[in-house]
């Protein structure tokens, strides 16, 4: 198992997946991203017109509004769908800080369920719907 497989797999990619992808750009780690398509066995997907169960978010701090980045990932998931938010690390240019995530993610109606080292420059913070 690659190391880009095991970080699909920890990210919960099962096969047959659709994966929804906010915020794609050239600073990307596209080995993360190739593992996750080749985990799910299909192409992420880049708009909201079909339900996703699960959305990837790519996120740096001058991309704006982290609540409006939220919500729109949120909106087309599947009942138990997951966001993957993915900012650069401590250090790293366009770092978000912690507690502007948490409070993010409250303001868009989310819960923090983990966090992990999702590469070499993105960490990965797991954020889901609360059960009703």
């Amino acid at each position: 198992m690659t190391t880009e497989t095991t970080i699909a797999t920890r990210l919960g990619i099962e096969p047959g997946m659709v994966v929804l992808e906010i915020g794609f750009d050239e600073d990307v780690d596209m080995d993360l991203r190739d593992a996750v398509a080749e985990s799910a066995g299909n192409d992420l997907v880049e708009d909201a017109d079909e339900v996703a169960d699960m959305a990837l978010v790519w996120f740096r701090e001058e991309d704006g509004d982290l609540v409006d980045a939220l919500v729109d990932a949120s909106t087309p998931l599947a009942a138990g769908g997951v966001i993957w938010l993915l900012t650069p690390k401590v250090g790293r240019s366009s770092y978000v800080e912690p507690s502007d995530i948490a409070e993010s993610g409250t303001a868009a109606g989310l819960l923090r369920s983990s966090s992990l080292n999702a590469s070499p420059d993105w960490a990965g913070t797991r954020l889901v719907l609360p059960k009703a």
